[in-house]
């Protein structure tokens, strides 16, 4: 055996989603970390070894606005670009060059950690060293650190530290959660074991292994719905193990999920019942059950269902899910009942810091599905994006911890201002947060720019006139009112029968910044619609908010009529229907609670299109100050600089004394409202968001007024670029110039930094 000793900034042990985010946050940083990965791939349940879709906070396309930024946002980009097939092992690629790009970051696959050298008294205890296995390699590793990061998903890291954590489902009378049940148990979530089927092309038989179970002899064929054209995630249910310990039976899971496969397979094949199916074969099958659900860990906060149902905007929040409160039967597969219930809040919910470290080991975060939730709680925070973001978080707090010398608890405590401005500062996955960076010069700056989009408005063209859209339900669009809306102009189908129409026009508050649905009723009044047309007609409204705000503007249903769809989208606006008898639901076979708003009130179906529409006054939403408003996400408006049409386009910084700058940072929209996928659960066309800045310059003013290029990017894909100079630039003006975008027309900047020597 050989014996090795690493010493590091943090040690990162897990190499799933989490885990690679927080190395990854960690390293750009300027900490030296260790990640530790007890498989040969990274990734954990999105890899290629278990194949389950990264869901997240746009939870399958029903929240607006809600895909992941930061470094999760890169994963989901990049793959979108490289990866447009949804191929497993492409993805894995993408995860791996994510972290290989790092030079502060050693990797150490294939590395099983075994052993916790940790001491202190039970509330205050201290990791000193874990040590890990390199199968394969008769290698030995301790790892010694000055954080640690438990994103192993089990928690063992934790566990043998001596961190408190729960298993199981807590009493309803511990927090007074709706859902949880009378008395705790140690019911956990089951785990799943996919597969993925493809056309031959020519007939294909199967003959069952021996150990295929006879689904007949099951509760599955009663409860549960086969279909030949599903593949992979579409088989989630295929769960089992919430009544067992699913780290202990771990095996005794595996054979049960496997046997369980064997026996879908065969009555697909077998039965007579799929036809369709003659040409179908076994592409792939996983041997590793994903596993959902094993420790929690307790931090300084407990995360709960009330605090994800009412969005509770936590003033240490590093992060957001927006996933529902998804609960399956602790029976799984086995179960007579369907196979989760569901609850979605009415946008994303937020995640404190204090749930991403211990609350009695004084070194230790941790980031993924072991973070300090409820099991009630835990069922939306679960999800690989979400947890992937937690990462971020954590290790962005670990290396402001090493940095400063403090302890998760200090940091989170005493210094939530830096844990705030440093993932700001990275474009992480935060919402309502405002930019309040000292550093960042371009707060003192004036602002301008060559041109602003001052009107909201969606006509028609001779190249895309629209298509009536009729009036069998409520129609809506979601609109941003800054600083007023007197009215708005809708394009109207009238009735055919020569008789005009009353159309009930509603405006509606969303009740948070971070929300797409209609809440408070502000305002109603009445149109006319003339029979034919279409005909412009106009809804008084006369709305004048404190601050700047969406609002939801209502079309009630009204046979005969009809609003006019267009094919293309309008800056900052949604359009929405009312969901209606026989609409799909988000996931098949799984029943939807009454009285969700993001499920009665659906943007799916209507993306990148909007109703016809002119509102007054003009917009100041997507003025040049709105670059450096702070904001670098949708927030009570689109919070981006949107130009008129290219080309000629420039965004401006000017000071008044001269500046000596070092680093320039910008933040470009690449549509967060577009849900991607890694492996393609949805298609989206684009490989690149069409929003997206391709092509721009960055110059500096020199003291004769010339305007001298400090740099030309062509062919740009990422969201956030950070350009840091060879040397430091003296100016007082600064400007961007935006030569092209990926297809749309304007060009859209959300945040334009810059930072001195």
């Amino acid at each position: 055996m050989q014996e090795e000793e690493g010493h590091y900034d943090i040690a990162v042990v897990g190499g799933g989603l989490a885990g690679t985010c927080a190395a990854i946050a960690a390293a750009r940083l300027g900490r030296r970390v260790a990640l530790v990965h007890n498989r040969p791939v990274l990734g954990g349940n999105s890899s290629s070894e278990i194949r389950v879709w990264v869901c997240g906070a746009t939870a399958h396309g029903v929240h607006r606005w809600a895909r992941e930024t930061g470094i999760m946002g890169e994963l989901y980009t990049e793959n979108q670009y490289r990866n447009p097939e949804g191929n497993p092992y492409y993805w894995d690629q993408v995860v791996l060059d994510a972290v290989l790009a790092e030079p502060l970051i050693d990797l150490y696959l294939n590395t099983d950690v075994r052993d916790v050298e940790a001491s202190g008294p039970e509330g205050a205890r201290e990791v000193h060293s874990c040590t890990g296995w390199v199968m394969g390699s008769e290698r030995r590793v301790t790892f010694r650190a000055r954080q640690f990061l438990d994103c192993t998903g089990d928690g063992l890291l934790g566990h043998l530290a001596g961190a408190r954590y729960r298993v199981g489902r807590e009493a309803r009378s511990e927090h007074g959660e709706p859902w949880a049940p009378d008395e705790a148990d140690e019911a956990l979530l089951g785990s799943t074991i996919l597969f993925y089927t493809k056309d031959a092309g020519h007939p294909v038989k199967f003959v069952p292994p021996g150990y295929a179970r006879d689904l007949t002899s099951t509760p599955l064929l009663r409860n549960r719905v086969l279909r030949t054209g599903d593949n992979g995630c579409d088989y989630w249910w295929i769960e089992w193990g919430g009544e067992l310990d699913t780290v202990h039976d771990n095996e005794r899971i595996r054979d049960e999920l496997q046997a369980v496969v064997m026996g879908v397979w065969d009555h697909i094949k077998n039965s007579g019942e799929f036809p369709d199916a003659t040409d179908l074969t076994l592409e792939w099958v996983g041997s590793l059950p994903g596993k959902r659900e094993y420790r929690r860990f307790v931090g300084d906060h407990v995360l709960t269902q009330q605090d994800i149902l009412q969005q509770r905007q936590f003033e240490d929040r590093v992060a957001f899910g927006g996933w529902s409160v998804d609960l399956h039967p602790v029976q799984g597969m086995y179960a007579d009942e369907p196979g989760a219930r569901q609850r979605y809040a009415n946008g994303v919910f937020h995640i404190p810091l204090r749930c991403l470290y211990s609350a009695n080991v004084t070194n230790l975060f941790f980031a993924g599905r072991n973070i300090s939730a409820t099991h009630i709680a835990f069922g939306a925070t679960r999800v690989m994006a979400t947890c992937a973001t937690l990462g971020e978080a954590a290790g962005t707090a670990a290396a402001l911890c090493v940095d400063e010398g403090l302890t998760p608890r200090e940091l989170a405590t005493t210094r939530p201002e830096l844990v705030r401005r440093t993932l700001l500062r990275q474009d992480a996955s935060v919402i309502g947060l405002c930019a309040d960076d000292p550093a960042d010069l371009a707060r003192t700056a004036r602002v301008s720019a060559s041109s602003h989009l001052d009107q909201l408005a969606a006509e028609p063209t001779a190249d895309a006139p629209g298509t009536p859209y009729p009036l069998t339900r409520d129609l809506a669009l979601l609109l941003p009112v800054d600083p007023a809306l007197h009215a708005v102009d809708l394009l109207v189908h009238g009735a055919e029968d020569g008789r005009p129409r009353e159309l009930t026009v509603e405006l509606w508050g969303t009740g948070l910044p971070e929300n797409g649905v209609p809440v408070d009723h502000l305002t109603t009044t009445t149109v006319t619609a003339a029979p034919g047309g279409p005909h412009w007609v106009t809804a008084r409204l006369d709305h004048h908010p404190q601050a700047p705000e969406n609002v939801v503007l209502i079309v009630r249903a009204c046979p005969g009529a009809a609003l006019v769809r267009l094919p293309a989208r309008t800056d900052g606006v949604l359009a929405l229907r009312r969901r209606a008898e026989g609409d799909a639901a988000v996931d098949h076979d799984i029943p939807e609670e009454e009285g969700q708003l993001v499920l009665e009130w659906q943007a799916r179906g209507l993306r990148r299109n909007s109703f016809a529409f002119r509102a007054s006054p003009a917009t100041r939403a997507f003025t040049p100050e709105q670059a450096v408003g702070g904001h670098q996400r949708p927030y009570g408006g689109p919070r981006l600089w949107s130009s008129q049409p290219l080309p000629d386009q420039w965004l401006r910084l000017d000071w008044d004394h001269e500046r000596q700058l070092a680093e320039v940072r910008l933040v470009f929209d690449d549509d967060v409202d577009e849900y991607l996928n890694n492996l393609h659960r949805h298609r989206t066309p684009y490989e690149i968001m069409p929003e997206l800045v391709r092509d721009y310059r960055v110059q500096h003013q020199a003291a004769d007024g010339a305007w001298h290029t400090l740099l030309t990017v062509t062919g740009n894909r990422r969201r956030h670029r950070v350009h840091r100079f060879a040397e430091a630039v003296r100016t007082r003006a600064l400007r961007l110039v935006v030569d092209a975008t990926h297809g749309t027309p304007r060009a859209h900047v959300i945040a334009f930094k810059a930072y001195a020597a």
